[in-house]
Formats: structure tokens, C-alpha cells, sequence
């Protein structure tokens, strides 16, 4: 596929939604096999309207989770592409939308063992028959439901994840998560199980967590030990809440992004939740943290270059197109391309698939696989904080929107943070696992300046509350 696109820089401060949007990124040959002759595009439904005679927009879609619409092209896609696809999530701030996804450990009430896949999956079969979700199905298994825009899947060791709705309020993200946790305990504790929020596994090691029927993870459960020394327990025994939202152009999304990532080890303070691993303290705040800094430092970190001035869409996708592949997806089964390369895919020299050309969304895919402290995708995702309770889970859009949905406080946010060095911001991510909010930075605690940064957020609220009942 050959997107003719132009990108003309006028300045980061004038690169708009409307600017990308009216592009006209035309698809040349642009074929989508549909599912039940709809669109998925962001876990909602888009009619068949949206192309015509071989020609679409890129879509602007909320935040939310990655689709699984399969592309068929007529050319290789471009840098251009690629650079397309992640400024198609420019749109207006009255389209701005909050997403959260959480996850959390199932467990058997009478043993505290963990769920096995046979009881998540009648899990999910009674979700679906009492709750009218559609079941989502790897060949013979179920692996997740789906439901309007939310959706319901496994994390490779049976951690229960839902992504939530692209949804206008923080009143709606709420009860989202209140009524997905009625739901699911109103099946779970027929069955005798349980479920806990906290951010890593407090009871047991990883042979003892059941495996997932689920392609992409046998690839990643093989390739992880090759990069890092804490993949598996990053894979079998974390849980996270992370909250996405959207940005208006190429220079707000710069803005959040840097935001995001400086301030992110305070919010792993603030939801600092994995003291435990198998019955006994670790010796963390969040130990959940503290694995991803050595679980495979090729696709994870606080990403210094986005404080770089020529930082942008297309400085993100250079960073991506480096990070090395998981697997393809193709005839319903992944294929491992563990290590190799996406710009070799662009060239069709993938070893695993020779001669083949990616789509937009294996391109899609790929940027699942990269776990920084915040990723962007046509959205932005805040990574930083462990699993927790219910209120925990409703505290964490809250405090992020606050920050990042009123200019005033984004603004003052990038005040108080545009000195700091990229060596100060390390050491908070690499002293916060263990020390939280007390954690020395200059001459003071971190708990100073994530007061001031909470009261930021908390003067957004109550604005915005009063105006539009946000």
C-alpha cells in the first residue's frame, strides 16, 4: 500500500488535527476483510461508508485497544505510512475521550491457587451466555470477549484485563469499572474463585502459574529470557492500570508525552501496590516497577529522546522501526519473528515470512510489543502504575486527565518539570520502585512536588466539574 501523503512542517505548534486529517490519506488498492460486514477500528464499529471505490481516510479513533482488522495491500507500505498512521490520532479536544485498562489475578478461594485456563474459560463462557459478550476464540479456546467498545482478554498467565470504552467523563470510566467487577464477580464466586488487585503475584512463583493458550505468548514466553532476567515475571505475575488519551496535533502530543514520562515514576508512587513475592516482602514499593528495568531494555525505558526539540511522530516511529519484532500474524496463527527486524519486513526480507510486505496492521501490532514508561500509539498510554482496588482504578484517569486534559495544568505541569535533567529522571525511575514517595530529589522528597502535581490535577477536576460535569 502506498499512502500518498505530504507532510509539509509548518512548526510543531500548527500541525492540527485538522492539518493531518485533511490531508486526504488516500489508500491506493485499500482492501479490509470485514468481520459480520462491519469495521473495527479502536475496539468500536465503523459502517461500511467509511471507503469507497479503494479509497479511505485514516481513521481517527479514540483511544483505546489496538483492532485486529486484517489489510490487504497492493504496495509496500512506506516510512511515510507509518508516520501517517500515528498522526491519524490527531482529532479536537471536544473528541478527546479517556480508556482505561486494568487487570487483575484470579484465584481459586479454597487453595489460593491460581486460576487454570479450563476455569477462566468457563469464566468467560458464563460472562458471555449471562452478560451477552461475544466470545473471542483462538482456534478452539476462548481467549476474551467483546462488547461495543470494550473488551475482555488474558495476560499470559490468566491475569484478567479489561479495556475499557473509549468513554467522554471520568463519571463513565468509574462506573465502567464498577459494573465490569459486578459482572465478573457475580459468575467468579459461583464458581469458587476469587480475584485480587494488587501489581504483582503476592503468593506464587512462575511455575506455578498456569500457561494461556495463546500464540503470541509462547513466542514472547521463548524470546524473553534472551533479553532480560525478569521477562517471565513481567509476563506471569503483574498486573497494571494504565489510562489512554488522545491529543490534538503533533506539538500537544510532544507536550503530554514529555509530561507523561517525567511525572510517571511519582504516579508509581502514588499507586505503589507489589510488596510481596511468594509470601514474603521484597523489599519494594513496586516490585512491578522494578522488573520492567530488566525485562528487555530494546522496547522498554523512559525514552530520552522525546525530550529531544525535533522530537515527533516521525522520531517515534525511527525508535519503533528499531525496536526488534515479536511475530507476524497471518492465517489465524503467529508466526515468530522474535529478534528480527520491521524494516527488513518492509524490504519483504523477513526471514519468517520471505518476500512478504507488512500492512498496517502488523505495523499496529509491533507497537503493542514495546513497553515503555508511556507509548504512544494513536494515543497515548500512562504505563506507569500497579494494579490495585476499585477506587484505585477510577484514581488513576483522574489524576492523569487532570493533568493532561486542561491546558493550564499541562502547562504548569511542563513548569515544573522543564529543568530537569535526564539523569535526575532516571533516578526517580530507578530509586521509586523501592522508595516511593520518599525517594530524595534536589533538596527536598518527591512526596513535594507529587503534592503539587496532585493539586494540579485536583484544580482541573473541580473546574471542569463545575462547567461540564466532567
Amino acid at each position: 500500500m502506498n499512502i500518498q501523503y505530504k507532510l509539509q512542517r509548518y512548526g510543531t505548534d500548527k500541525l492540527t488535527a485538522r492539518s493531518y486529517n485533511g490531508m486526504g490519506l488516500e489508500l491506493k488498492e485499500l482492501k479490509i476483510q470485514q468481520h459480520h460486514g462491519q469495521l473495527f477500528h479502536g475496539g468500536g464499529k465503523r459502517k461500511n461508508s467509511l471507503y469507497h471505490k479503494g479509497k479511505c481516510n485514516l481513521l481517527v479513533v479514540a483511544a483505546s485497544p489496538p483492532t485486529e482488522d486484517v489489510a490487504v495491500i497492493s504496495e509496500p507500505l512506506t516510512k511515510e505510512d507509518l508516520v501517517a498512521y500515528l498522526a491519524s490520532g490527531c482529532k479536537p479536544k471536544e473528541k478527546w475521550r479517556i480508556g482505561t485498562e486494568h487487570e487483575k489475578f484470579g484465584f481459586q478461594q479454597t487453595t489460593l491457587q491460581p486460576m487454570k485456563y479450563e476455569q477462566i474459560s468457563e469464566l468467560l463462557q458464563g460472562m458471555a451466555e449471562r452478560f451477552s459478550w461475544d466470545k473471542v476464540m483462538e482456534g478452539d479456546f476462548i481467549i476474551g470477549l467483546k462488547q461495543d467498545k470494550q473488551s475482555i482478554s488474558l495476560e499470559p498467565g490468566g491475569q484478567f484485563e479489561l479495556s475499557g470504552a473509549p468513554l467522554e467523563t471520568l463519571h463513565q470510566t468509574c462506573a465502567e469499572v464498577n459494573s465490569h467487577l459486578y459482572q465478573v464477580k457475580a459468575v467468579a464466586e459461583e464458581m469458587g474463585l476469587g480475584f485480587l488487585g494488587i501489581g504483582f503475584h503476592p503468593k506464587w512463583a512462575v511455575k506455578d502459574i498456569p500457561i494461556m493458550p495463546k500464540g503470541r505468548y509462547d513466542i514472547m514466553r521463548n524470546y524473553m529470557p534472551k533479553v532480560g532476567s525478569l521477562g517471565l515475571d513481567m509476563m506471569f505475575r503483574t498486573c497494571t492500570v494504565q489510562v489512554n488519551l488522545d491529543f490534538s496535533s503533533e506539538v500537544d502530543m510532544v507536550r503530554k508525552f514529555r509530561v507523561g514520562l517525567a511525572l510517571q515514576p511519582i504516579a508509581t508512587a502514588l499507586f505503589a501496590n507489589s510488596p510481596f513475592t511468594e509470601g514474603k516482602p521484597n523489599g519494594f514499593l513496586s516490585y512491578r516497577s522494578h522488573i520492567w528495568t530488566d525485562t528487555d531494555n530494546n522496547r522498554c525505558g523512559m525514552l530520552p529522546f522525546v525530550f529531544d526539540d525535533t522530537f515527533g511522530f516521525e522520531s517515534y516511529v525511527d525508535y519503533a522501526l528499531d525496536v526488534p519484532m515479536y511475530f507476524v500474524y497471518r492465517n489465524k496463527k503467529y508466526v515468530d519473528c522474535s529478534g528480527m527486524s520491521f524494516k527488513d519486513f518492509m524490504k519483504g526480507k523477513l526471514p519468517s515470512l520471505p518476500g512478504e510486505f507488512p500492512n498496517l496492521n502488523d505495523w499496529e501490532n509491533h507497537l503493542t510489543t514495546i513497553f515503555p514508561e508511556v507509548r504512544l500509539k494513536r494515543y497515548l498510554e500512562m504505563r506507569g502504575a500497579d494494579g490495585g482496588p476499585w477506587r484505585r482504578l477510577c484514581a488513576l484517569p483522574a489524576l492523569w486527565v487532570g493533568l493532561l486534559y486542561d491546558e493550564t495544568s499541562l502547562q504548569s505541569a511542563l513548569d515544573i518539570t522543564k529543568d530537569w535533567t535526564q539523569e535526575e529522571m532516571q533516578m526517580l525511575r530507578n530509586k521509586v520502585p523501592k522508595m516511593g514517595l520518599k525517594t530524595p530529589f534536589r533538596d527536598s522528597l518527591l512526596r513535594h512536588v507529587a503534592e503539587d502535581i496532585l493539586q494540579l490535577a485536583k484544580a482541573c477536576k473541580e473546574e471542569a466539574a463545575r462547567k461540564v460535569g466532567f
